[in-house]
């Protein structure tokens, strides 16, 4: 029964970089199905930093820092809401991103400087070019992957569709 607690969300991954514009742009998508699915769909951050952006890489590690500090998902909208103010000011951006939002804007500092999140950047970055991933944002839910780097319009409806097949089959 769909209803039941036991019953597993589907699980969509954002492949997403915190200097991209367009992940910024989906971020009304991720609303409107958080809005439509509450707990039944779980939208998993997933990393994948692009070159072209100088400070993705960066803004990656402190993402996971802000997770590790229970305030991933504030940060990291907090973060796509100011793409252009990061691809201008760098770093010291993060820092000051994670002290408006209470986080420890000291241990962002540390761990920039000593790498802990590296693995887990680099990790989903591997994964998300074994499955054909090549620009952000791209959904995958279900066995879909959706490319929403050049354009997304209609992916909201295509992922809306994918998530109440992937719910009815769990009846």
């Amino acid at each position: 029964m769909s209803d039941s607690p036991s019953a597993a969300p589907v699980v969509l991954d954002l492949w997403c970089e915190l200097e991209c514009p367009d992940c910024h742009r989906a971020l009304s998508d991720v609303h409107a199905l958080r809005a439509r699915y509450g707990d039944r769909l779980e939208v998993r951050l997933r990393h994948f930093p692009l070159e072209k952006h100088k400070h993705a890489y960066a803004a990656a590690q402190a993402a996971e820092e802000a997770i590790v500090q229970g305030r991933g998902w504030p940060y990291i909208e907090a973060v796509l809401a100011r793409t252009a103010d990061l691809a201008r000011v760098g770093e010291p951006l993060l820092l000051e991103v994670a002290g408006e939002l209470g986080l420890d804007a000291e241990e962002f500092d540390t761990a920039l400087i000593d790498g802990r999140h590296l693995l887990i950047v680099d990790a989903d970055q591997a994964e998300g070019k074994a499955i054909g991933v090549t620009g952000t944002p791209t959904y995958v839910i279900g066995d879909e992957r959706l490319d929403g780097g050049k354009s997304q319009d209609g992916l909201l409806a295509r992922i809306e569709e994918i998530a109440d097949r992937l719910l009815a089959g769990q009846d």
